[in-house]
């Protein structure tokens, strides 16, 4: 009776903990796809969930059309798996964003996918008059492999 007892809490306290939310156990900090080839994002997760990084990205105003332009984090926040940031302005455009992150479909962090951040991507556009315009996507953004 003893032994099926304790095989019960320990095949109990394994199942808990495979119930678990993966933020916690997960570091989400890397590299991720962005919104076109080439184009990436870079976050690191800090103490407290503070998040850092950037978006690294072609231009596409006419002064700046291809040419690749970082926009740094300027504020941003992990908590649990609900993820927000924005971005500095940089030739007017500034990037916010609302979403989560968390496992993404590929088997092994080795491969691209295997985290994924989900969530709406809001684009504040000012013009030389300082009149801003805001444009709203849903994006999911992939892993890149970790090897």
């Amino acid at each position: 009776m003893r032994f099926f007892t304790v095989s019960f809490l320990l095949l109990l306290s394994v199942f808990l903990a495979a119930q678990q939310n993966t933020s916690a156990m997960d570091d989400f900090s890397g590299m991720y796809t962005f919104l076109r080839d080439g184009e990436f994002l870079q976050i690191t997760v800090e103490d407290q969930g503070n998040v850092s990084g950037f978006i690294s990205r072609y231009g596409d105003t006419e002064s700046d059309k291809d040419t690749f332009l970082d926009q740094f984090i300027d504020s941003g926040k992990l908590d649990g798996d609900h993820l927000s940031f924005s971005t500095k302005q940089v030739h007017g455009i500034r990037f916010s964003f609302e979403g989560t992150v968390g496992r993404g479909p590929a088997k092994s962090p080795d491969d691209e996918g295997y985290y994924a951040i989900r969530g709406t991507l809001r684009r504040s556009t000012a013009d030389v008059n300082k009149k801003t315009t805001q444009e709203s996507q849903k994006v999911e953004f992939k892993s890149f492999p970790r090897n």
